[in-house]
């Protein structure tokens, strides 16, 4: 909520990150990405055509029709969580808004999918079949993970059907679900910082995620928020 509040034209990338450990550090929780394999910022911040791991920076200000991932994680207690957000910078294109849309829903399906006893194939089928129904492409070189007392734990959670056998969901798992969704080419490359990783075409990409936990009663969403900001938009899908 305090970053999506944030997020205009003009202000830099590494104004967020430092509102964001700010606020984390207030209450009493350690920024999870800051120094993680020598990370250097505690926001990961992916302007527009970057899918993600982007580095904050004072010189990355943005502009008015920018899209921003927002992929922020906290240790609290010995324990880890993981979410990640794309938000619209004022107004953007139609295009956009129905990539944000496709994206943050095929991570609603997914999670509808997290049922004990299914596998993690049925969360990673679910992404997909939803995201490409509408001409879009799933990234297949990052996916999602397990998240407990380490940030990133097993299992692996591909946003694509791998055709084989995938561990079956069980209580107590607990999974960072994170759809990266293009609008062309699913392929992606890493820039020379060594972080961040870009569409290979230079079209957009939208990324979404929770950390949610197995139960017996279903899935609990662990990092949803109360308030879901600034992308209301309209969107139909047939």
């Amino acid at each position: 909520m305090l970053l999506q509040e944030m997020v205009a034209p003009g202000i830099s990338t590494l104004e967020l990150d430092r509102a964001a450990e700010d606020y984390c550090k207030r209450k009493k929780a350690n920024p999870a990405f800051k120094g993680y394999r020598g990370f250097p910022g505690s926001l990961c911040t992916s302007i527009n055509e970057e899918v993600v791991h982007g580095i904050p920076s004072r010189k990355r200000k943005l502009k008015k029709g920018d899209i921003l991932s927002i992929d922020f994680g906290v240790c609290y207690k010995g324990y880890y969580g993981d979410s990640a957000i794309t938000v619209a910078v004022d107004k953007i294109q139609k295009s956009e808004e129905d990539l944000l849309c496709v994206t943050e829903k095929s991570l609603e399906r997914a999670i509808e999918k997290v049922v004990v006893g299914n596998r993690v194939s049925d969360i990673s089928i679910a992404v997909q079949d939803y995201v490409e129904k509408f001409g879009y492409s799933v990234v297949r070189q990052f996916v999602g993970h397990g998240i407990g007392t380490a940030l990133h734990e097993g299992p692996e959670i591909p946003n694509f059907h791998i055709g084989e056998h995938t561990p079956r969901l069980v209580p107590g798992m607990v999974l960072a679900i994170e759809p990266m969704v293009n609008i062309g080419t699913a392929k992606v490359k890493v820039l020379r910082d060594g972080w961040t990783v870009v569409t290979a075409d230079g079209k957009p990409s939208a990324h979404f995620e929770h950390s949610v936990a197995v139960t017996e009663e279903g899935p609990m969403v662990l990092s949803r928020r109360q308030y879901q900001g600034k992308n209301n938009f309209s969107f139909q899908e047939n």
